[in-house]
């Protein structure tokens, strides 16, 4: 049967097949939901009860696959399908996706998987909950127990109240379990190939058969005689090596003798039996040569299921005329038919029209054409599509005078043209008919509504004769692009009928099908016409035929409005099939499902296997419902099909809907060697050699039941990737040219052999073994096949049953990884276990062109540390290329299969080590094969364990900084540790590695682990040296001098790697290099982790990246410390920008990410450090912005000391015992009468106070008054900064309780850039200096007192208040005077209401009001800058998270809320509204124009998107919204919102290789070059609310 042949792609599948395993018996009684005991069991039951029953001694791990899923629930577009591997054992599917994403409120999860037992029904879904915890990953463990499609998604709680979304649905099919028998080895120990009956004999016991193990052999079933004669059959296949034999269709066939023209579907062919057919239709004797076959040949069943046609004799069509399609049940096809009638009249009349009747001439078929011109247009096959103008003039004459007036609803049209009205009659859907080619005239306009039509259109017209004539003007408007449809439709329909009669008739490639008759028309019939007697509706038993159309969709039926391609004669027609119409389901057309359903019912029962022919021609739902009723009957049904829809998309819908679990691939697609070599590595290699995905991204861990009753288990977990469907990879299929037509008969050899050295199931025909020299005709050939065994006339067979045999082996024994190689016409392919690393090689020598016996040329195959031992090769020699005339048997041509003498193989040695050189013979002509054992020398099996090994025990020993030197280190970091010796890799076609440790290393590690990438750059650079290997220890080395544990470090990666050197070849070095580095990471990141608290330890992979974040900042450098006299431990601010030096670490950085990194971590002895460091410092009542190692510290920042006194309150609370840090003392870095020294000098470190005693003196110094001039001003310092800029004066405002502080020439709070562009003008203008009371300083003062009034009064703080002098008066206010001076003006001052006429209430100028419902970003700013008190920006809800109780809660919720719609953005929040004139989203530090705006980055503030001010918002709004807002009710709304904000940043610290949130972005969080990749607060702020959320966990969810 003609088919479209297009070619398609696809990668590889991912998942490995298990090897075959013992069944293990289980007991105990299902759980889950209650069902309906069923006997008898289920496989659903089987494997619940699995789960349930008790573990066995020496039981292997179950195996888990990890299916993670998007936000929204769905699968990411590359795990829409997942193939999964037979359940030999039942294993677990786990789902799983990140804690508070959209699909996790209120989710569930649906499959129609039978998780609770029973049997499978396709609309039957189970559901598991979505666990709700915010802080802990959401994975949900499935019982999978059995073969099939099933289908999943996730439904969660919309946006709307009561709304439910149901997420995208993704696919899972599961391979089935095929049984077979065992085969003895083809080899003997001295890899000679054994002999017929010694090597590859069946065996009794059965093995597991996975599908990359199926050779599967197509054979006619016609042309095999009858059943009595097939035993010789199976014999010759199984001595070839097949394990399966796919029978074209068995059933009776209809009278063109194709077996794809099934007569009777539950019938088989009379022709296979010799007496009389039994009353079972056959069924009971194929079913017993069938199992004969499997138990005493070892082979499997496949056969054809025909769904989409019957053939044109069947005679159920008589009395079900319903189940084709016709012009009775179909009306469109009515004109279809007419012509097709006509073709077949004007073909039975040539000689009387003195036409041709046989075609001889292009001058033929244009007389004949032209004739038939005439024919067509007789028929006035326009009456179908156009409104009959007499008709409609007629009735609605009548309707108007009557008065059967139906008023115009639609658009209005008085005054419009006729044109114009025509338009919006047909956009209004009221010609009924339109498009329908029901029948002639059958395009109408109900009288009644033209009669309103043209009464609104022409109001001022009352007589109904020319209302009339009006109408029949807009009639004849609407004919026009009708007129012009027919017109070309009827052009498409003659040339359609004109190149078919070109073909089948002139063509010298055509059938030449001779004279043109009644009975043999000018071209194929379109319709079968069964009438069972004259008298009979032609129109009901006239079906039309099937076929298949060029490109066509495969989702829309070709039978079926839109499609007119039966009219317009686009169907390449099969004339003894007729199309079958199902309908929508059952309901349309019940007896025609009910007797498929039994035909591929009965199928399912007797074979293995189905192929379902014209696979992208079976309605999905026909297809989904018959599979599914088969697999009722035989739950391990094997699956393959064809599919020619021109698009992998489409394929892969076919594939995951229908559960197909192979698509037929075939190797004669490809047109030159090098396409030869793309399929193999497409479909054939399997894994590359050198793996890395099974070795690293594995983990075991132990697993509760997924039923929730049965043991603990020990479990292997590997993530899934998306899969590609699964390949059957034919050398030749039963209906394509053979290798002497494409290419050449000797190609045969090379190309069946490289076919058997695929990881795939592979397939061949006879006719390629024998090497026929023809496609044969399946209807027409009669002759039958000559069984020739391995005998000379076999043609390849024998080399066919060595490789076909080796394929099975292979499979069998986990030679999984595979390589090819293409140089000129030779191809090279290599199939290698990854374990053993022994494997098989095999060199072909294509041959593409006729008439060569050229030797060709490949360089020699150099393969390293690897022993090489000569097989088997061949070459083929054809004598004769006549096509045999036997007339009763198919017989190949004449050749002679000539093995190749042993061929040794060359071994060397150079500096790389023990080399094999393989290279070909003098004499090896296109078409020939060498087969090679390989191995590797003294390869060391337990090198993988070995690499893997005491990992958890070395890296378990190292504290957290010591972990940030093998995790971490940027290249400024490394190089000043190192003194400029070591510094970030650098990988040749890579560029630099952005860590010197291990994350560096993972970041382009994860990628080619998990798809086996190893054609990067950096693989590429680990085959060609150790250089990396060395780098990875001797950077350690360097600085493991003081550290015991590092040392150990150093040693257990020194000799893993130089194991690795000495022993492995360079091609699998990046395996090694990938397994030892992924082992390191995964365990050092688990010591991290194991260090950490409990929000660590139990938290999801987000919280965790966050927390690594600490490591990573965390560190030692030798020119930044907290101590001026030795180095220490000290936090960055940020990476790369702040790795050393002065610039590392930050006052204001370091408290803002304290909390976050060290406190909710549990890093508290760094936390007290950095305190203690901090507070030493103190002077003017102020702590360094920048620190310098405590040796020159400065003194310009006025929040800094809040900041601290934040995290000194923090610390007390969360720290055990952090109440014991207030009495610890420090020595001063300074004098206490604020002398500058330097940190030698015999003055500095001689005065000590207790931290309770700095925090008073913060207090005390800004109520006395902050008044200085920073300690050497001038360009020395500051080379920006203006003179007035060094001048510090901060003072309290006694009637507020608010601090100001700063002046127009300086930016004390975290907004500090600094004017530097002299061209601009800006130079020492602060972009945003913030003078006045900024609203974070407020809050952090409010919150300081707050909490020093809960200590002094209960006893725990040593003070009680400050002196103040007020109105010139000296008194004490106490903390909580002070708290509550603030607390009474705050809302006044800072609120800026959404009602102007609240204004008065409120400190406001309305004049200046930019918007409203907001809070002033500063109170009070300086004089001239009025205007920036009412800057939208994201500072506020600092404040709000530390002092909630300074606001009104739906004052702040709203404003929450604006932050939300105006501030956020992807990845933090902007700085500045964007509807302030201020507003400059893009920072470039670089820009030199004059634009003071931007200029030399002025706006680093005044736009951009900090990273660190969106933990601060989610704080404050999780807080408010649980108070006054939706959460107040459900926190889980509440949490569900804000967990989504999170996405991008969880997305990008999981995808960025500096492993962290960047210090800023540019608009709309785009990449911007200045920042800081990684920055502390970014990091921090995030942990601050994560660690919120872990706490009300705790206690509310």
């Amino acid at each position: 049967m003609p088919k479209s042949k297009k070619p398609t792609h696809k990668t590889k599948p991912q998942v490995a097949i298990p090897k075959a395993q013992k069944s293990l018996s289980s007991s105990g009684t299902p759980s889950g939901s209650p069902i309906t005991p069923v006997t008898p069991k289920t496989p659903a039951d089987e494997g619940i009860e699995f789960f349930q029953s008790a573990s066995t001694a020496g039981e292997a791990p179950i195996r888990v696959y990890e299916l993670r899923l998007d936000a929204d629930g769905g699968p990411h577009k590359d795990r829409s399908y997942i193939r999964l591997p037979p359940a030999y054992v039942p294993y677990i599917l786990r789902v799983s996706m990140n804690a508070g994403t959209p699909a996790a409120k209120n989710g569930v999860f649906m499959t129609n998987f039978p998780l609770d037992g029973g049997q499978f029904g396709r609309d039957r879904f189970c559901k598991r909950n979505l666990p709700s915890d915010y802080s802990k990953p959401i994975q949900v463990d499935l019982p999978i127990s059995h073969a099939g499609a099933f289908v999943y998604w996730v439904e969660y709680d919309g946006g709307r109240v009561g709304e439910r979304v149901k997420g995208r649905e993704g696919y899972f099919n599961i391979d089935p379990v095929l049984r077979t028998q065992a085969r003895s080895d083809i080899l003997s120990s001295d890899l000679a190939p054994l002999p017929s009956g010694v090597g590859a004999k069946v065996q009794k016991e059965k093995v597991n058969l996975p599908l990359d193990g199926l050779s599967i052999l197509t054979v006619v079933s016609k042309w095999m005689g009858p059943l009595a004669e097939w035993k010789d059959h199976f014999a010759e296949a199984q001595q070839r090596g097949y394990t399966m034999l796919h029978y074209t269709p068995l059933q009776e066939r209809g009278e063109s003798d194709s077996p794809y023209s099934i007569r009777d579907q539950k019938k088989y062919d009379p022709s296979l039996f010799n007496g009389e057919r039994a009353a079972d239709g056959g069924k009971a004797e194929i079913k017993e040569i069938l199992d004969i076959a499997r138990d005493e040949y070892g082979l499997l069943s496949l056969t054809d299921v025909v769904l989409n046609h019957t053939a044109n004799d069947s005679p159920w069509l008589v009395e079900h005329p319903e189940a084709g399609f016709s012009p009775a049940n179909t009306p469109h096809l009515t004109p279809a038919f007419e012509f097709d009638t006509a073709l077949i009249e004007f073909s039975g009349s040539l000689s009387s029209k003195g036409l041709p009747s046989t075609v001889q001439t292009a001058q033929d078929v244009d007389t004949l054409m032209d004739a038939f011109d005439g024919v067509v247009k007789a028929l006035n096959l326009w009456q179908y599509y156009v409104l009959d103008t007499q008709r409609e003039r007629e009735s609605v004459k009548t309707a108007l005078q009557s008065k059967k007036v139906t008023p115009w609803t639609g658009p209005a049209v008085e005054g419009k043209s006729v044109v114009e009205i025509a338009n919006l009659l047909r956009s209004s859907n009221k010609i009924v008919g339109l498009g329908q080619l029901a029948s002639r005239f059958g395009v109408y306009v109900e009288p009644e509504v033209a009669a309103g039509l043209v009464i609104a259109a022409f109001n001022s017209v009352t007589e109904a004769d020319a209302l009339a004539e009006a109408w029949v003007r807009i009639v004849d408007v609407v004919n026009v692009p009708l007129y012009e449809e027919w017109e070309e439709d009827t052009k498409i329909a003659r040339e359609s009928v004109k190149n078919r009669l070109t073909y089948t008739r002139l063509d010298e490639h055509g059938p030449k099908l001779g004279e043109i008759s009644k009975i043999s028309p000018l071209v194929e019939p379109y319709f079968t016409r069964i009438a069972p007697k004259p008298s009979s509706d032609p129109l009901v038993y006239s079906l039309a035929n099937n076929g298949w159309i060029w490109a066509a969709d495969p989702l829309k039926n070709f039978a079926l409005l839109p499609s007119k391609a039966y009219l317009r004669r686009e169907v390449i027609v099969w004339g003894d099939c007729v199309k079958l119409r199902y309908g929508d389901g059952p309901q349309d057309n019940p007896w025609l499902w009910k007797h498929m359903t039994e035909y591929v019912s009965s199928l399912a029962g007797t074979f293995h296997g189905f192929r379902i022919d014209n696979c992208h021609s079976t309605p999905l739902n026909v297809g989904v419902c018959m599979l599914d009723a088969a697999r009722v009957v035989n739950p391990n049904l094997y699956v393959c099909a064809e599919l020619f829809t021109g698009s992998e998309e489409m394929d892969l819908l076919f594939v995951k809907r229908l559960g197909v679990n192979s698509l037929v691939r075939e190797s004669g697609n490809a047109w030159d060697p090098k396409e030869f070599s793309r399929l193999l590595y497409r479909h054939g290699v399997g894994k590359p050699v050198g793996s890395m995905d099974g070795a690293c991204l594995t983990s075991v861990e132990e697993i509760a039941s997924p039923t929730g009753k049965g043991p603990i288990r020990q479990a292997i977990v590997t993530p899934l990737n998306g899969s590609m469907p699964h390949a059957l990879l034919y050398d030749l299929t039963h209906d394509n040219e053979s290798p002497m037509d494409k290419r050449s008969a000797e190609d045969a050899l090379s190309t069946g052999a490289l076919v058997t050295f695929s990881y795939s199931a592979i397939g061949s025909v006879k006719g390629f073994d024998d090497l026929y020299p023809k496609l044969l005709n399946l209807v027409g050939e009669k002759r039958k096949y000559e069984l020739t065994g391995l005998d000379d006339k076999s043609g390849i067979a024998r080399a066919k049953r060595i490789l076909n045999s080796l394929h099975l082996e292979m499979v069998l024994g986990g030679y999984e990884e595979g390589h090819v190689h293409q140089e000129n016409d030779y191809i090279v392919l290599s199939r290698v276990h990854p374990a053993t690393q022994k494997g098989y090689l095999l060199v072909a020598h294509t041959a593409f062109h006729k008439d060569s016996k050229d030797r060709g040329f490949i360089e020699p195959i150099k393969l390293r540390r690897t022993k090489v031992k000569y097989i088997f090769g061949a070459s083929l020699e054809i004598s004769n290329y006549d096509i045999s005339s036997d007339p009763k048997f198919l017989k190949g041509l004449e050749s002679r299969l000539v093995e190749i003498p042993t061929v040794v193989v060359p071994q060397g040695l150079d500096h790389e080590g023990p080399y094999s050189e393989v290279g070909v013979p003098e004499y090896f002509p296109p078409g020939s094969i060498m087969l090679f054992e390989t191995e590797l020398y003294n390869h060391d099996q337990t090198l993988d364990s070995f690499c893997a090994s005491d990992a958890q025990d070395i890296f378990g020993l190292l504290d957290l900084v010591e972990l940030n030197v093998v995790l971490h280190r940027a290249d400024g970091e490394e190089r000043d540790t190192t003194a400029g010796e070591f510094g970030a890799y650098d990988i040749p076609g890579l560029g630099k590695l952005v860590y010197c440790g291990l994350e560096g290393w993972m970041h382009p590690l994860r990628h080619i682990m998990r798809y086996n990438d190893l054609g990067h750059p950096l693989c590429g650079h680990l085959r060609d040296g150790p250089w990396a290997l060395e780098y990875v220890h001797g950077r350690l080395s360097k600085q493991a001098s003081s550290s015991p544990n590092l040392t150990k470090v150093v040693q257990w990666f020194k000799q893993r790697f130089d194991k690795v050197v000495e022993t492995v070849p360079p091609f699998l070095r990046p395996k090694y290099f990938a397994l030892i580095i992924s082992t390191a990471y995964k365990a050092a990141r688990r010591a991290v982790v194991e260090q950490c608290s409990e929000f660590i330890l139990s938290g999801h992979d987000f919280t965790q990246d966050l927390a690594l974040c600490a490591v990573q900042m965390y560190g030692v450098v030798q020119s930044a410390s907290l101590d001026p006299g030795a180095i220490t431990p000290s936090l960055a601010a940020g990476l790369p920008h702040f790795a050393s030096g002065w610039a590392r670490c930050w006052g204001r950085d370091v408290f803002i990410s304290l909390r976050g990194l060290f406190l909710t971590t549990g890093n508290y002895a760094a936390a007290r450090k950095h305190i203690l460091a901090f507070a030493s410092t103190l002077k003017h009542g102020l702590i360094p912005n920048l620190l310098d190692s405590l040796r020159t510290p400065r003194y310009n920042s006025r929040d800094s000391p809040w900041w601290m006194l934040q995290n000194i309150q923090d610390y007390v609370i969360m720290a055990p015992d952090g109440i014991s840090l207030l009495s610890e003392n420090v020595k001063r870095r300074f004098p206490k009468d604020d002398t500058w020294v330097p940190w030698d000098d015999t003055r500095a470190y001689t005065e000590t106070s207790s931290i309770a005693d700095i925090i008073q003196e913060i207090l005390q110094r800004h109520a006395d008054g902050i008044h200085f001039r920073e300690y050497n001003a001038g360009p020395n310092l500051d080379m920006q900064m203006s003179d007035e800029g060094f001048n510090i004066d901060i003072d309290v405002d006694w009637k507020t309780g608010m601090i100001f502080g700063g002046n127009r020439y300086n930016c004390g709070t975290w907004m500090d850039k600094m004017g530097e562009s002299v061209k601009a003008g800006t130079k020492g203008t602060p972009g945003t200096p913030r003078d006045g009371a900024p609203v974070e300083i407020t809050g952090l003062l409010k919150s300081t007192l707050r909490w020093l009034d809960q200590l002094s009064s209960s006893g725990e703080f040593p003070y009680k208040g400050v002196s103040a002098t007020i109105d010139g008066e000296k008194q004490t206010v106490t903390y909580k005077q002070w708290s509550d001076l603030i607390q009474d003006s705050f809302e006044r001052s800072y609120y800026i209401p959404m009602d102007p006429s609240q204004d008065s209430e409120y400190d406001v100028v309305t004049k200046l009001v930019n918007r409203r419902g907001i809070y002033k970003d500063v109170y009070r700013s300086g004089t001239g800058r009025e205007w920036s008190d009412y800057q939208l920006r994201p500072n506020f809800p600092i404040a709000m998270a530390v002092a909630p109780e300074l606001f009104e809660p739906h004052h702040a919720l709203d404003a929450l809320k604006l932050a939300d719609e105006v501030l956020r953005a992807p990845l933090g929040m902007k700085t500045l509204d964007s509807r302030d004139l201020q507003y400059r989203p893009i920072y470039d530090n670089s820009n030199d124009s004059t634009d003071a705006a931007i200029a030399k980055g002025l706006n680093y503030h005044n736009g951009p998107e900090w990273g660190w001010p969106l933990g601060f918002f989610l704080r404050a709004y999780l807080h408010f919204d649980t108070l006054v807002g939706d959460g107040k009710t459900d926190i889980k709304d509440t949490l569900h919102h804000l967990h989504q904000i999170l996405l991008k940043p969880r997305e990008h610290i999981q995808s960025d290789p500096w492993a962290g949130i960047p210090e800023l972005t540019n608009e709309n969080g785009q990449y911007c070059s200045d920042s800081c990749h990684t920055q502390a607060w970014s990091a921090s702020t995030l942990l601050d609310f994560l660690e919120e959320v872990h706490k009300k966990g705790r206690k509310q969810l």
